[in-house]
């Protein structure tokens, strides 16, 4: 017997073995590890034309949807109008009924781009649903917190957004600046537990030229309890005519400048506090974490 009679003889002996399995209703992995044939192409000769077992067929979350986008296109509706229908998006659709025929055209350009718009209004507000939902879970979880809690997040904040001493330009004080109002709650919620009085904090607005000074101060001083006279000069930033400015909506109010009278030594604790909760996050033993 020559080299390839073999090689042909083993190949028949293998196969009739791989079928005779796959008609029991193994795997292909089963097969695989049953053989010791680990060469995918190999594998995929050995049981060509016998159909895979019920039980390997993976369930697909999407086969209602397919199923119907597909009877939908046979009933000559567009891609357009299955989108509107079904709510998922054209790419998928495509996949799923591209061997079908076209159906023929029997609207007008601005009648499909109307059906295209109501189509994408849809999937935006499918979007934005899934997304407020994310969303209102993760504030759930959040819950009440505690003032070592509040204190560790007021410490970040304000390494993040406040100023900070350089080696070259000593400035140990505490200002914190920022556009967010929700910061700005949070971090007078921190100063509150502190022990920062309120006759230490001033403020000011930093706001563009093209914006609305006036208002904007009266909406910082009412989030955070002062009367707007209260504040210091309002810093106005002029505009670049060579910029293209993105904040321009009806809710900026520019940004909220928070500085702390004598506040030195507070600078000081926040510093070393920030450093000992890097050295906590980033200890060996992250076990006997709290």
């Amino acid at each position: 017997m020559t080299a390839e009679t073999s090689r042909y003889a083993d190949f028949e002996n293998l196969q009739r073995q791989a079928l005779t399995l796959r008609r029991e209703g193994l795997s292909l992995r089963q097969i695989r590890d049953r053989l010791k044939v680990y060469n995918n192409d190999l594998l995929h000769r050995l049981v060509k034309g016998e159909p895979p077992p019920e039980w390997t067929k993976r369930p697909n979350a999407k086969d209602d949807l397919r199923d119907r986008a597909r009877e939908l296109r046979t009933r000559g509706w567009t891609y357009d109008q299955i989108q509107v229908e079904l709510g998922c998006s054209k790419s998928s659709i495509s996949l799923w009924v591209r061997d079908l025929p076209k159906p023929e055209r029997k609207r007008t350009p601005e009648e499909a781009s109307e059906i295209a718009r109501r189509g994408w209004e849809a999937t935006l507000r499918r979007r934005e649903e899934e997304r407020q939902a994310v969303k209102r879970t993760a504030a759930a979880e959040i819950g009440a917190m505690s003032e070592r809690e509040l204190f560790l997040l007021g410490v970040g904040l304000y390494w993040a957004e406040g100023t900070k001493d350089k080696p070259h330009a000593r400035r140990e004080r505490t200002v914190f600046v920022n556009s967010d109002p929700g910061m700005i709650r949070v971090y007078t919620a921190w100063l509150d537990l502190l022990g920062v009085e309120p006759e230490r904090r001033k403020y000011c607005v930093m706001i563009h030229e093209t914006s609305d000074a006036g208002e904007a101060e009266r909406f910082w001083g009412d989030l955070v309890g002062v009367d707007p006279s209260a504040f210091g000069k309002t810093t106005v930033k002029r505009h670049d005519p060579r910029t293209n400015r993105k904040n321009v909506s009806a809710g900026y109010r520019g940004c909220l400048a928070i500085r702390i009278l004598g506040s030195a030594d507070l600078y000081r604790r926040i510093e070393g506090a920030w450093y000992g909760i890097v050295g906590a996050a980033t200890a060996p033993d992250l076990k006997n974490r709290t």
